[in-house]
């Protein structure tokens, strides 16, 4: 037989591209349309209702950036569509390849009543089925006309990524507002045909499947009449049935597709619109749960939930009624699909304290599995929280993006620090945006790195990222793959269903120790630092405001603001968001997030002050407070102390020029440039900074990667750099306490002061950067002289080793990596450590010298300029501080890391103030002391193992303790956890290495 394919492949595509296709709404009329514009920020719907419009035509402009325009249509059904299916068509301009990435809309009916959302792959809203005719047509969209920020031509610098920048030119011209006449058998017919034409595509060209299948479809455009699709449409489906109806092989791969909609809580879109985008698609959710029996659909982030529920009462109700019914199903027990990278401890354990509460508290159901299919890599302290909030598995998809390293599994189990172990999927088909395309199924089926042991995959289903979610088109496609040869076979189910049937069938699956690195996105380390920086001080302010107040609560009756804390924490974990956080979103997310982190902070600082005072009482004592989970200068951990009388370390001239700050620990010299060329160790006898080196060295890079602006710094930018060596000024402190150092550069100023206090073995910089560079890479740079063949990166409750050398490609990618409060490293005798209040991007390179010593260089990333998504990023003035320890073991950089970040309180009061709680092993540290969410007045605790090894401490309560359980982050009682001994209000205690515990002391 003669090789017709590609005859019977391109007959294919043009038939169901100008007959087939279009002839799914043979008939058709226009509606009336007018519109109202709102004149500013979105209004309540009511509003919106009760507007008066003015006529538009189709063809018209309309909708200015950001804004929202209200649109009545109306219309009457035909006589002549009496008992046939009805739909309105409303398309607003509407681009089909950007489906939540432009103009969208919410379809209301005049009582206010929500119907379904409207993009760019879903424009129909059903009218009657069957149709009455004469009736009256009456339905009003709330259009928002967000503009496209990611184009064709992407990453292009624009204003519209702000309403302040955006301008009030119409973006979206209105394309079709009709009634239609939905013909059903047209559209399976379009379903049948794509189904099989994209099957066939897949299959291997000698397979007799592949055959039978164009035979088919040859069959079935023979027997359509192109003139009367409609009135054949039925007869050439006929054709179809019997290769639609052979079932897959018994070995086939197994998909679970789960209904999906992946909505970015901010991006290219600011969150108020955000709060909208979860309407509309929830919306569709639960239209289409009515319409399909056999579709689940689950979403995750808590957060999302709680807008729907506090904004859209009306879609909240239908809502909860598919949840009850177990079709729509809450995923992933966060607050939001989070970054895990940059979030702290006790951050990182609220989002899933919060995010599950927020699950059994509204509908009874616990999460078995953290659901992050997007978030760029993930912290190797994840495991253990994931365990310590009571789930099990971990879903996500990202990994799949990187671009040097295949990862190697599928479905595996991951190793935290600690040792704990989470049943981990990673969805071969490569996307949390299927849309049961047959490439993709096929893709999901041939990537599947698991074969012969596993056959179960997850494809989560839908349009997502600007939302959407999944279409009637999806769920009829897979219904067709439900069991279909040559064909994955696709059935859906919720996430747990998948997960009990992915590790009943593969029980052992490999071990991956250590982070997820995405060898991708490095740069969301280091973009938009006043983004980062309000992250890390709003932490570590919440951390003060609970110790306090719970203090406070328990020896004064301060009333503990539950409320209050519990709303701050829910602010924060919001803007941990994926592409919050991480500073890939447009400007206006990020000029709000300032604003909000500055809200933040003056609150905080109200309770923690309030609190303090009511623990100081009144009196001229001057008390310093300590929140720092270890003692400094004789004031305990969680308590106030009069402090003991502070000198200065005073510069001294430098005999080459310079200056000096000697304090009998640590001699450092700041040479007439204004570098570190000396920070010996005096007690040590050992120079820290590498020979012909100097530390404290800015360094400037290009930065203009291939894709991803915000998101991606490339290898190739190390290829050019610019030490920024020149000093206008490098002169003892005003304060008489350091040494202050002005450069210039560009259009930029640096002002820094070098200080080091009696007593520590500790240089601290700060650093003040006017920033005005754009597409530029400043990082700060200390070159030592030690040899180490790893480093240590602080991360959630722990730190992690990375190896300085490149042997692997695995091991090269990582050229851009997290750390939290400190970075170490040593060799043995000796190590150093590098602490920061607000900085996470960094680099450790080593090199051998020709004197065959090693150097290791350290470098803390400070500030970028990309140019997109906000044009405009980092520019003006920014503040670090940074601290050099040299001599430091692990135990010193946790305790520099967090003193640093939790600086002293100066109070007068009337007494010293005992801790709460205290610890009698530094390796021991509490990153927690509150009051239990529930109200009891109970106090919760949580600590972990800080150094990497066991410990054996005493946890002490400074008050009467009637009763102490082991709980998980939740604060509930571990079944199968013994309660530790108490005696005395001591409780002794036994840890693994970076073991993480919460107790909960019932106070007498």
């Amino acid at each position: 037989m003669h090789d017709d394919r590609s005859l019977v492949e391109a007959r294919l595509k043009r038939v169901l591209d100008e007959r087939v296709r279009p002839a799914v709404y043979p008939e058709s009329v226009p509606l009336d349309v007018a519109v109202w514009h709102a004149p500013g920020e979105p209004v309540p719907v009511a509003e919106g209702l009760a507007a008066e419009p003015e006529p538009i035509e189709v063809g018209a402009r309309w909708g200015a950036p950001w804004g929202t325009s209200w649109f009545r249509v109306t219309g009457t059904v035909p006589e002549t569509w009496a008992g046939r299916t009805v739909e309105a068509i409303l398309d607003l301009g509407f681009d089909e390849n950007m489906p939540g990435f432009q103009c969208e809309g919410l379809v209301h009916r005049p009582d206010g009543t929500p119907v379904k959302g409207l993009n760019p792959r879903n424009q129909w809203v059903r009218v009657g089925a069957p149709a009455e005719g004469g009736e009256q047509v009456r339905l009003h969209i709330e259009a928002a006309s967000n503009p496209v920020i990611l184009d064709y031509h992407p990453f292009l610098p624009t204003r519209l990524g702000d309403k302040e920048t955006a301008g009030s030119e119409p973006q979206y011209t209105l394309a079709r507002m009709d009634l239609a006449v939905f013909d059903e058998t047209v559209w399976q017919l379009v379903i049948d045909l794509e189904v099989l034409g994209e099957l066939m595509a897949e299959l291997p060209v000698e397979s007799a499947r592949r055959w039978d299948i164009l035979r088919a479809v040859d069959k079935a455009l023979d027997a359509l009449d192109l003139q009367d699709v409609n009135g054949t449409a039925d007869r050439a489906r006929s054709r179809l049935t019997e290769v639609l109806a052979t079932p897959a092989a018994p070995s086939a791969h197994r998909i679970s597709a789960v209904g999906h909609a992946h909505i970015d809580s901010a991006w290219l879109w600011p969150l108020r619109e955000t709060v909208r985008k979860v309407a509309r698609t929830t919306s569709n959710m639960t239209a289409l749960l009515d319409d399909e029996p056999d579709f689940v659909f689950a979403m995750s982030q808590a957060q999302q939930w709680a807008w729907v529920r506090d904004h859209r009462p009306e879609v909240w109700a239908r809502v909860k009624k598919a949840v009850a019914d177990g079709r729509f199903v809450p995923a992933g027990g966060m607050w939001v699909e989070s970054d895990t990278n940059m979030p702290g401890s006790e951050a990182m354990a609220r989002q899933f304290v919060h995010g599950k509460r927020f699950f059994l508290d509204e509908f009874g159901i616990e999460n078995d599995e953290a659901w992050l299919p997007d978030t760029f890599g993930f912290a190797a302290g994840l495991p253990q929280i994931i365990k310590a909030a009571g789930s099990k598995y971990l879903l996500t998809q990202k990994i799949s993006w990187s671009q040097t390293n295949k990862f190697p599994h599928h479905t595996f189990r991951w190793e935290g620090i600690d040792g704990t172990r989470i049943f981990t999927h990673f969805p071969p088909v490569d996307t949390y945006n299927c849309s049961m395309k047959g490439g993709e199924i096929a893709h999901a089926a041939r990537n599947f790195k698991d074969k012969g042991v596993a056959r179960h995959s997850l494809a989560p289903t839908g349009w997502g990222d600007g939302g959407g979610g999944t279409t009637r088109e999806m769920v009829a496609k897979a219904a067709r793959l439900r069991d279909l040869e040559g064909s994955a076979t696709v059935t859906w189910e919720t996430p747990q269903a998948f997960f009990e049937k992915a590790s009943a069938e593969y029980p052992e699956p490999p071990v991956w120790v250590g982070e997820l690195y995405l060898e991708l996105h490095r740069a969301t380390l280091t973009s938009q630092a006043k983004t980062k920086q309000g992250n890390r001080r709003s932490e570590h302010l919440l951390r003060e405001a609970e110790l306090w107040a719970a203090t406070a609560a328990v020896r004064s009756g301060f009333p503990y603001p539950y409320e209050d804390l519990d709303r701050i924490w829910k602010t924060v974990l919001l803007h941990q968001f994926h592409d919050i956080l991480p500073g890939s979103s447009i400007a206006w997310v990020h000029r709000e997030a300032r604003r909000t982190y500055e809200r933040v902070a003056e609150e905080l600082n109200r309770i923690i002050e309030s609190a303090q005072r009511s623990l100081a009482g009144e009196g001229d004592t001057p008390l310093v407070f300590n929140a720092a989970p270890h003692t400094r200068a004789g004031v305990p951990a969680g308590g106030a102390r009069t402090p003991a009388g502070q000198d200065r370390t005073a510069p001294t001239a430098r005999p080459d020029g310079g200056h000096v700050l000697d304090n009998g620990l640590l001699r450092v010299e700041i040479d007439a440039r204004g570098l570190v060329v000396s920070a010996y160790d005096i007690e040590a006898d050992r120079e820290t900074v590498a020979p012909g080196r100097a530390a404290n060295l800015l360094q400037l890079h290009p930065d203009f990667p291939n894709m991803w602006d915000a998101w991606d710094v490339d290898e190739f930018y190390r290829n050019t750099v610019t030490d920024l060596t020149d000093a206008d000024e490098v002169a003892p402190d005003g304060d008489g306490d350091g040494v202050r150092i002005v450069r210039t550069f560009g259009a930029s100023r640096v002002t820094q002061v070098l200080s080091l206090a009696p007593g520590e073995r500790r240089l601290v910089v700060d650093t003040e950067v006017d920033w005005h560079e754009t597409e530029k890479f400043l990082k700060l740079a200390f070159p030592l002289d030690v040899h180490a063949e790893r480093y240590a990166s602080e991360t959630q409750f722990g730190h992690f080793h990375r190896p300085t050398h490149t042997n692997t490609s695995w091991e090269a990618a990582k050229f851009e990596a997290c750390n939290h409060r400190f970075v170490h490293l040593e060799e043995p005798g000796f190590g150093v450590a590098i602490v920061n209040d607000s900085t996470y991007g960094h680099d450790v390179t080593r090199t051998v010298r020709t004197d065959g010593g090693t150097t290791t260089t350290v470098r803390a990333s400070l500030l970028r300029a990309p140019r997109f998504p906000d044009p405009e990023t980092d520019q003006g003035v920014h503040r670090f501080r940074h601290a050099l320890v040299p001599g430091a073991g692990i135990g010193d950089a946790v305790r520099e890391g967090w003193r640093i970040n939790l600086p002293e309180r100066r109070l007068t009061g009337a007494a010293e103030v005992a801790p709460l709680v205290t610890s009698d092993q530094d390796a021991v540290v509490v990153t927690a002391v509150k009051l239990a969410d529930d109200g009891s007045g109970d106090v919760v605790v949580r600590f972990h193992e800080a150094f990497g090894g066991r410990a054996r401490a005493t946890l002490t309560a400074g008050f009467e303790v009637a009763g102490v359980a082991v709980t998980d982050l939740l604060e509930r009682p571990l079944a199968d956890a013994a309660a530790p001994e108490i005696r005395g209000g001591r409780i002794a205690l036994r840890l693994r290495p970076f073991e993480l515990v919460t107790l909960r002391l019932r106070r007498a």
